[in-house]
This record gives C-alpha cells, structure tokens and sequence, in this order.
C-alpha cells in the first residue's frame, strides 16, 4: 500500500463526487430528509424519540451502501479499474481511497442528521450528542465498507440493488427495530449476533436511554466488520466485469 497514491485516489473521487450533485445530494440529505418525514408522521413525540436513533444507524447505513456499491462498481464497468491497475496502484490502494473519500462524506452525512434529529427536530436522547454522532459516523462508515464488498460481486448497477433485500433487509428485520433481539425465537435472536447492523442499533439505543452510555464494545465491533470487509474486498475485487 501506497499512501501516495492512496490519497490521489480518494482526492479523484472527492473530484467526481463534486461534479455529480445528484449522488451529493443522496449522501448528504437523503437521510436528513427521511429522519424528518419520520418526525412528521409521527408528530415528533415519544415514538419518535423511541425508533428515531435506531433508524439514525439505520438511514446513513443503507444511503452509504447503494452510492458506495454502485459508485465503485461504475469503476469496473466502464473499465477505468483495469486501466489503473495497469499503474503502480493496488487493490487495497483503490479501496483505501475509496474508503477515505466515501468516509468523509459519511462524516458530513452523519453529523448532518444527527445535529438536525438533535437540535431541529428535538430527539430525546440521555446520552452526550457527540457520542450520538460518533455512533450515527460508524454506521455510516460500516454501509460504506458493505458497499465496497458486494461491488466486487455485482456485474451490473441492478445486481447491486438486488443485494438489499439478501443482505440489507434481514439486518433490518433482525436488528432489535421491530422486536427486541432477545424476545426473538432462539435461532433469529442468533443470526442477529453476527449481524453487523444489530450492534449498530444497540449502540444507539443504549446513548438513547443511558445518560453515561458505554459503547465502546459495540464501536470496536462494527469496526471490527468494517476493516474486515473492506479486506474481503480487496482480496476479491477484479479488474473488470466479465
């Protein structure tokens, strides 16, 4: 790994993102605006003070997931991968750089959302508001890598879509949203263990309810299952679609 190129990597894509306002506006706001459709519906409230940091993990995991995918697999496709492989840059460079420019707007994308569940639309939280954002960071950060992981298997932009219901909406299902994990039948309760996602929504939970919340276990995991799929990715990037 190089970090020269690493970084010329993540700056060309910081480059294309600033060119292509519709996929900023996904990033940045998509979120925000759900988090507010859901404050409406519900006329702010207890019940959106209950799901609201759930689905705080929830919105910036599956916006950074589809943009990532797609965005990486556009990359492959129109072949600008092969030709860069053909330069002194390696897989994980690529994937570096794209997790530091994609990271950075996971950064925004979270700190966006949550100042505006927090401060415009007045979530309840007992937790410290910078630990909620640090949380809402991580989530985004661990879409960010799943994005990366499936591009490599996807051949085409739709391919990608199809990876939501397999590999997103079971984590939704599962995550403690709907259910509490541990009133789920003993087999769901542990699939939902090895879940990335689960950890995501208990880590919110436990700042929404606890007024000094200890996260730390839940932040090494998620970090833990996003350093691990970005190395998957690496290993099973190609070159180009067949």
């Amino acid at each position: 790994m190089n970090a020269r190129i690493t970084i010329a990597t993540a700056r060309r894509v910081l480059t294309q993102l600033r060119h292509d306002p519709r996929t900023l506006v996904l990033l940045l706001f998509v979120p925000s605006v759900l988090m507010t459709l859901l404050w409406w519906v519900y006329d702010g409230g207890q019940v959106f003070d209950q799901i609201g940091p759930a689905l705080l993990a929830l919105f910036p995991f599956v916006a950074m997931f589809l943009v990532t995918s797609v965005a990486t697999l556009r990359e492959r496709t129109s072949g600008t991968l092969e030709r860069l492989l053909t330069l002194p840059i390696g897989k994980l460079d690529f994937l570096i750089g794209y997790a530091l420019a994609f990271g950075l707007m996971a950064m925004l994308q979270a700190l966006i959302a949550s100042t505006l569940a927090v401060a415009v639309l007045g979530m309840d939280v007992a937790g410290p508001t910078w630990l909620l954002v640090t949380v809402a960071v991580l989530d985004a950060l661990l879409g960010m890598a799943l994005g990366l992981f499936v591009s490599a298997f996807a051949a085409t932009e739709f391919q990608v879509v199809q990876f939501m219901p397999a590999l997103v909406l079971p984590q939704f299902l599962l995550c403690g949203l709907l259910v509490p994990r541990d009133e789920m039948p003993d087999v769901l309760s542990a699939v939902s263990n090895v879940l990335p996602l689960s950890y995501a929504v208990d880590a919110m939970r436990e700042v929404q309810t606890a007024a000094q919340p200890v996260v730390g276990g839940y932040a090494a995991i998620i970090a833990g299952f996003a350093v691990g799929m970005l190395a998957l990715g690496a290993a099973t990037l190609r070159r180009r679609t067949p």
